[in-house]
């Protein structure tokens, strides 16, 4: 008789006020696999683990672990049936030791008080065990977020869990740091855990996971065997329909220079970078994590002030020492976290489009409601939002959306420079695509894009030219005949 599952979640339903989010869906797990969960953001995925990790209660079906019903109220529920979940913004505290986080709120203790050395002594066997080389000792703030994440890994183990989840656990991590990440997933299989994998990296599939399952619109599509599917096939199940223009690029750039860059240095960590931008062109910017990419654009910017060197916009030096000043420039940054750097999470998507242009509808102390709901259906429509109507709050929208509206923001103060740094971090697939084709329609129209992404496919697919960086400095720059995986990876692991 063939052993039962060592996770079960059948006809799981879940509705909230104005939209049934799961629809009898069905999901399970095998002891020492790699489950991937898949969909487009606003399938289903969040809420199915949140209801795993005792965060929401299901409105009907029942959840099984080795075969047996279980009743799941809490997260300390689910901790109990051995359930942890890595979210993917990690949740540990800087200013404690790696110990310290592992054993929070169940601190070792003799005679009444907290026993530090028993807790880094079976924190160091713990990271042991999973040949993770950190000293239990060190402060959390001090590590990488590779190493955090490790420490994450370290903590679910704590607590003997038999299923782990991980949500997107390679969106910031280095190439080296993602096989470090999967090797330690190797040896939790061994051990005989369960692992369900968030992902909308697609290429990480084939090497990580054993099988696929795919939500759309709150519903289970389907199960299948990773070795005997493709992503062409994966696609199809999340959106419904095939994607024949995934990457969409056409190359017009014209040989007319909107931006250079001479010489720029920031005095810590940025040294004598140049390159130029022309007119309607994608420059692609590709490095390891650490490169120095976001702490140059952010000088470009105004955010950080750079100590030496000068920025030409059109031929002419320009002093930029602040983003109001490079708006006045026709320069827009859409930072790379959209939730610590961009968005108000709690304001309407009317709201988060139009405040970068309150001099279009407010004067005095009068304000033209018509024309900022005009702006807000204009960039809802152009960029595709999903969003019942404007007044819909932000925090609401799934990644994606969220990512057009501050894209869309920008796109209102008509910017001539439009500077994305990683443009489809924790974007789907569909969403991806309808981001490439607005890119590729903003260029047609004359609009240079400086893109700073990891994804070396999105690289080698959207750019006309791209630059590599290294340890605060241009290591290399391609065109487009030039442009290999093999080549970046070459000038972002060299220092100049």
């Amino acid at each position: 008789m063939e052993s039962p599952n060592l996770l079960e979640m059948r006809r799981i339903m879940k509705a909230f006020p104005g939209v049934v989010a799961l629809k009898g869906v069905n999901f399970e797990l095998r002891s020492g696999e790699v489950h991937a969960l898949l969909g487009e953001n606003g399938a289903g995925k969040s809420t199915l683990i949140k209801i795993l990790g005792g965060i929401y209660q299901p409105d009907d079906g029942e959840i099984l672990i080795e075969g047996k019903p279980v009743s799941i109220k809490s997260v300390l529920d689910a901790r109990a049936q051995g359930i942890s979940v890595i979210h993917q913004e990690l949740v540990l505290v800087p200013e404690m030791t790696v110990a310290e986080n592992i054993f929070l709120g169940r601190e070792m203790s003799r005679g009444g008080l907290v026993d530090g050395k028993s807790m880094i002594e079976e924190a160091d066997r713990l990271l042991g065990l999973l040949d993770i080389d950190i000293e239990a000792s060190a402060k959390v703030g001090a590590l990488t977020t590779a190493q955090q994440q490790m420490v994450e890994i370290t903590k679910a183990m704590s607590f003997n869990s038999r299923i782990l989840v991980m949500d997107e656990p390679t969106s910031s991590l280095s190439g080296k740091e993602v096989d470090a990440l999967f090797g330690n997933i190797a040896k939790l299989k061994a051990r005989g855990v369960g692992i369900i994998y968030i992902s909308h990296r697609m290429a990480e599939l084939e090497r990580v996971s054993d099988r696929v399952t795919v939500l759309r619109d709150g519903e289970y599509i389907g199960t299948v065997s990773t070795r005997e599917t493709d992503n062409d096939a994966l696609i199809a199940m999340m959106v419904g329909r095939k994607l024949t223009s995934y990457y969409t690029r056409t190359y017009r750039a014209s040989d007319e220079d909107v931006l250079e860059v001479r010489g720029l240095g920031d005095g810590r960590f940025l040294k004598d970078v140049s390159f130029h931008l022309r007119k309607g062109e994608i420059l692609g910017f590709a490095g390891l994590v650490g490169a120095g990419r976001s702490e140059l654009v952010k000088c470009i910017f105004g955010v950080d002030r750079f100590t030496s060197g000068e920025i030409r916009i059109e031929g002419e030096p320009v002093r930029i020492a602040s983003p109001s000043d490079a708006m006045s420039h026709g320069v827009a940054l859409v930072p790379e976290s959209r939730k610590a750097e961009a968005l108000f999470l709690k304001q309407s998507v009317k709201y988060n489009i139009s405040i970068k242009v309150l001099k279009q509808f407010i004067r005095s102390v009068f304000v033209d409601r018509k024309k900022e709901e005009a702006i807000a259906d204009r960039y809802i429509r152009d960029m595709s939002i999903k969003a019942p109507s404007s007044a819909q709050i932000v925090g609401n929208l799934s990644g994606g959306n969220q990512q057009k509206v501050v894209i869309g923001r920008w796109l209102a103060t008509q910017p001539k420079i439009l500077i994305l740094d990683e443009p489809t971090r924790g974007v789907d697939v569909g969403a991806k695509a309808e981001i490439y084709a607005i890119m590729n329609k903003l260029t047609e129209t004359g609009v240079s894009i400086i893109m700073i992404s990891s994804e070396l496919p999105e690289i080698l697919n959207m750019s006309d030219r791209v630059m590599v960086m290294a340890g605060g400095t241009i290591t290399g720059a391609l065109d487009r005949t030039e442009m290999t995986q093999e080549r970046i990876m070459q000038l972002a692991t060299r220092r100049a």
